[in-house]
C-alpha cells in the first residue's frame, strides 16, 4: 500500500512540516518519488515513522531515534513485546494461544478458548488481563512487521463480537437516572475500548447511548439535543499533536458545558494536554469503575 505525506500525518499525528524536517535533517525516512517529485511512502515507511514517534515520546531524542537502523528499531520493539508477557502463566497462556489461533484465522478455536476464559474469570477480568494485553502486543507485532493488517482486522473483529455478545447478555436494571453518550471522534475508529466501557456501564445499571466510531461533532450535538446526557465518554487513541487534541476537547467542553466529559486513550498524548474543568481523564479501568461506584453512592 502507498501513502502520501498527508496520509502519514493523519496516521502518525506528526505534522507534514515536521516529517519533512526529520527527513531533511535526520534522514528519518527515504520516500519514493513520482515522476513529478511527489513523495510516496509504503507500509515499511509507516512502521518506521510510528516507531520513531513512539520512542521519541518515551524520552529518546529525535536525533538519536532517527539514527537507528531498522534492525536496531526491531530490537527495541522486541523488548517492548517482551514487556507485554504476563507474569501470570495462566493469563499468558490465553494471550499466546489466542494470538496463535487468530493469526491463522482459526475462528472456532479462538472462540472456544476465549469463551472458556470468560466463563472462568469473567468478562471484566478477561478484558483487563487477556484482551487488552493481547491488543497491545498485536499493535507492536504489526509495527515490527510480524503480522499483516488482515490478521489484525480478523482478531479485532472476533474480540468485538465477544464484547457485543457480553453486552447483549447483561440484564438491564437501571440503577441511575443519569445517562452516558459514548463515541469516538471522526478520525478514530478503534472502538474496542469504547465497547468494553459500554459493557461496564450496563453492568452498573447506567443508561447508555452508543454512537461508535468516526462521529462528527455536529452528530454529537444532534444526539445531545435529543438526549441531554449528563456524561460523555470518548477515547483518543490515534497519535496526534497535543495542540490538536486540546483544541478538539475544548470544543467539546464549550459545546457541552453542562455535562461531564470523560476521556480515555493515549496516555502519552493526554498527559501533555491541559484539560478544561468539566473534562475528566480516566487513566485506568479502575478509575472508571471507581467513578461509577461513586455515582452509585451519590444516587
Amino acid at each position: 500500500m502507498t501513502y502520501s505525506i498527508s496520509d502519514l500525518e493523519q496516521l502518525s499525528g506528526i505534522h507534514v512540516d515536521t516529517i519533512r524536517i526529520w527527513e531533511r535533517r535526520y534522514q528519518a525516512l527515504e520516500p519514493m518519488r513520482t515522476a513529478g517529485n511527489t513523495r510516496l511512502y509504503n507500509d515499511r515507511h509507516l512502521r518506521r515513522l510510528l516507531n520513531i514517534v513512539s520512542l521519541n515520546q518515551s524520552g529518546m531524542k529525535i536525533s538519536q531515534v532517527c539514527a537507528l537502523s531498522d534492525s536496531e528499531l526491531e530490537k527495541l520493539l522486541k523488548k517492548e513485546i517482551d514487556y507485554t508477557i504476563s507474569p501470570d502463566s495462566t493469563y499468558e497462556y490465553y494471550i499466546s494461544q489466542l494470538l496463535k489461533f487468530g493469526l491463522v484465522y482459526n475462528e472456532l478455536k479462538f472462540d472456544k478458548l476465549i469463551s472458556k476464559c470468560i466463563v472462568e474469570h469473567g468478562m471484566i477480568c478477561t478484558y483487563k488481563q487477556v484482551i487488552y494485553p493481547m491488543l497491545v502486543r498485536l499493535g507492536l507485532m504489526w509495527r515490527s512487521d510480524q503480522i499483516c493488517p488482515a490478521q489484525e482486522h480478523f482478531l479485532s473483529h472476533l474480540i468485538r463480537q465477544k464484547i457485543f455478545a457480553a453486552i447483549g447478555k447483561v440484564n438491564v436494571k437501571l440503577k441511575s437516572t443519569s445517562s452516558w453518550l459514548l463515541f469516538l471522534p471522526e478520525d478514530e475508529d478503534h472502538d474496542i475500548g469504547l465497547l468494553f466501557a459500554h459493557y461496564i456501564l450496563k453492568q452498573h445499571g447506567q443508561r447508555v447511548i452508543f454512537l461508535g466510531g468516526k462521529v462528527p461533532l455536529e452528530s454529537i450535538k444532534s444526539a445531545m439535543a435529543h438526549n441531554q446526557c449528563e456524561h460523555l465518554l470518548l477515547f483518543m487513541v490515534r497519535s496526534r499533536s497535543a495542540q490538536e487534541a486540546e483544541s478538539y476537547l475544548n470544543k467539546l467542553s464549550t459545546s457541552f458545558a453542562g455535562s461531564r466529559i470523560h476521556l480515555a486513550g493515549n496516555g502519552k498524548l493526554l498527559n501533555q494536554v491541559k484539560l478544561a474543568e468539566n473534562v475528566n481523564w480516566f487513566q485506568s479501568i479502575e478509575d472508571f469503575e471507581n467513578t461509577l461506584t461513586h455515582l452509585a453512592d451519590v444516587n
